[in-house]
């Protein structure tokens, strides 16, 4: 038997539901409910439930949706000529993924705990796309080369979770820039 491709408009209203879960989501918590999800992407209950039969299948399509982007972010912007602005938008990006993040935490733990790769998944993809930023900027000579991906990402997530009160994502975009800022050569050139 031969799958059919989706129909077009299948297609926009699942985008609707997962921009609509995102937002929701990320201002309502894990307790934010699947109807005003709905009613937020303009379809119905059903719809949504055709698409995402879980809560738990949801929260996983918001999240692999918003690591794609921010793949998708870091390809566009390592064309950037400016590497070390390039590496500082992709950080600042990533503030608004980690808020997404916070708001779904405790179903995120339940879906990655029966589905072990979604964190080998997100770690994989996120460490490659701020590397390639990272690297473009070591090479260009402009930042310390004694930093790795992992340390970026890590100093990243410490920064969005200890701040967690409201207002956190404007403390945490200016920790960031002090944090790139730190790893520049002063002059703009290796030593």
């Amino acid at each position: 038997m031969r799958m059919r491709k989706p129909r077009a408009d299948a297609l926009r209203n699942r985008e609707r539901v997962l921009e609509a879960a995102k937002l929701v989501f990320s201002q309502g918590g894990p307790e934010a409910s699947l109807e005003t999800v709905a009613r937020q992407a303009g379809v119905g209950i059903g719809t949504l439930y055709r698409h995402f039969p879980t809560r738990e299948a949801l929260y996983e399509a918001v999240y692999r949706r918003e690591v794609e982007q921010l793949v998708e972010l870091a390809r566009q912007l390592g064309a950037e000529p400016a590497p070390v602005e390039a590496l500082r938008s992709w950080m600042r990006a990533s503030v608004e993924f980690v808020a997404t993040k916070k708001g779904m935490a405790a179903a995120l733990a339940l879906a990655a705990h029966g589905c072990s790769d979604l964190a080998t998944y997100s770690r994989d993809r996120l460490t490659g796309a701020v590397g390639a930023l990272l690297q473009n900027a070591v090479a260009a000579g402009q930042i310390r080369s004694d930093i790795g991906p992992e340390d970026l990402l890590r100093a990243l997530v410490g920064m969005c979770y200890a701040h967690d009160q409201p207002g956190w994502q404007a403390r945490v975009l200016r920790l960031i820039d002090v944090f790139v800022d730190g790893l520049c050569y002063p002059d703009g050139r290796s030593a």
